[in-house]
């Protein structure tokens, strides 16, 4: 059993400051003015760790000496078991989002495909997703990642699609660490589209596409202008490419004896090299542009290795459609609702076409070819319907 040096009748009379011991690690320590207080004091190795017990006859919560023998009690069992009552008494870890996001950040580093896609990553998380920023990730609920959504959900609805789904990200690490033990409330199917309000575009009507029926009579108009803008977008149109796909390509990426165009991995969206079938319309326009290029870059743009401009090629699409809202990444669409309406190909063969990968993981894995041939079908057909 502890000592026991104090009684209740010393410790009214004590009024020197100072620390008095009741034995066994137990003190009490009276402070100028008179107020006291019993703490505890104990040592492993060379720490020292003093554990405060509560203020003596005084505050909300008063602790008499008979209270504080049986704290110092509690403590002195804990310590005989091998524990320490020091860490159990520190506050737990509150990981917030903004720790989430920045290791999140890091971690992805050798994945960026350029400084770019860094940049945006990084721009969207740390300007709009601001409000998340000081919260436990534990704690975020659907409410708070809906309000950080809405400021851009209808003035900027692909940021706000891009922002939900790099939140979903930094709380699905988050989980993944064993930080936080509730489902993803950033998670859009059955999720956020049942409290977000509607919008009049969603995921693919972020870029207008014009209707395929149309896409003939532009090819036309397309073809009779000679400005490289006209002939990028030809090119993009007949490749299925995205934009800056098409803007980049470069002569050593062609290769006219396979008829063939490879994109490197660094251009893509994916992140994987992607070998384009080429029709020979898309051939004739890359030798055109190779006899006047000053440059690797098959569509330069008049300054020494720099591509035409998006905003040029989209000037040149909306000049020669009958559709001025038509958007350049649009004509993929366009492609796939024709190769779904008026073709037997595969479902994965038109998707191989616009380099989406289909499938879940296993059946990826099985499924290495490209099915270059049965896309280079499937791309002359669209060639011929384009009136090439």
């Amino acid at each position: 059993m502890a000592q026991r040096k104090l009684s209740e009748t010393a410790i009214k009379r004590l009024d020197k400051p100072g620390v008095y011991s009741d034995g066994d690690g137990l003190f009490l320590r009276v402070r100028k003015g008179g107020s006291k207080q019993f703490i505890f004091i104990y040592r492993r190795g060379k720490t020292r760790t003093e554990l405060g017990l509560g203020g003596y006859a005084a505050g909300t919560a008063p602790v008499s000496l008979s209270l504080a023998r049986e704290k110092a009690d509690a403590i002195r069992d804990k310590l005989a078991r091998g524990l320490d009552p020091a860490a159990e008494r520190k506050p737990p870890r509150v990981v917030t989002f903004r720790h989430c996001m920045d290791e999140l950040l890091a971690a992805k580093a050798p994945e960026w495909r350029n400084a770019k896609h860094r940049a945006q990553w990084e721009m969207t998380l740390r300007e709009y997703a601001a409000p998340l920023h000081g919260l436990p990730v534990a704690d975020i609920a659907l409410g708070d990642v809906k309000a950080c959504l809405m400021p851009h959900w209808q003035e900027r609805p692909e940021t706000a699609d891009r922002l939900r789904s790099r939140i979903q990200a930094v709380i699905d690490y988050a989980i993944a660490h064993q930080w936080r033990t509730a489902g993803n409330p950033a998670i859009w199917r059955g999720l956020l589209d049942k409290v977000m309000p509607a919008r009049s575009k969603l995921s693919r009507g972020h870029h207008a596409a014009l209707n395929y029926g149309a896409v003939p009579e532009t090819m036309a108009k397309l073809r009779e202008s000679s400005g490289v803008a006209a002939r990028c977008v030809e090119f993009l149109t007949l490749t299925c490419a995205r934009s800056g796909e098409a803007r980049g390509a470069t002569f050593s990426e062609i290769d006219k004896e396979a008829r063939t165009w490879t994109v490197p991995a660094e251009r893509m969206k994916a992140g994987k090299e992607h070998v384009v079938p080429l029709c020979g319309r898309a051939l004739e326009i890359i030798e055109a542009a190779r006899q006047r290029a000053t440059c690797d870059l098959v569509f330069g743009g008049g300054v020494a290795d720099r591509p035409i401009s998006d905003t040029a090629m989209t000037k040149a699409l909306r000049l020669a459609s009958p559709d001025k809202a038509a958007t350049l990444h649009g004509m993929r669409s366009s492609f796939r609702d024709w190769a779904g309406d008026k073709t037997g190909f595969e479902r994965e063969i038109a998707e191989g076409c616009l380099a989406h990968a289909v499938g879940n993981q296993v059946e990826l894995a099985y499924r290495r070819g490209s099915a270059l041939e049965k896309r280079r079908e499937l791309m002359e057909a669209w060639a011929s319907y384009c009136g090439i």
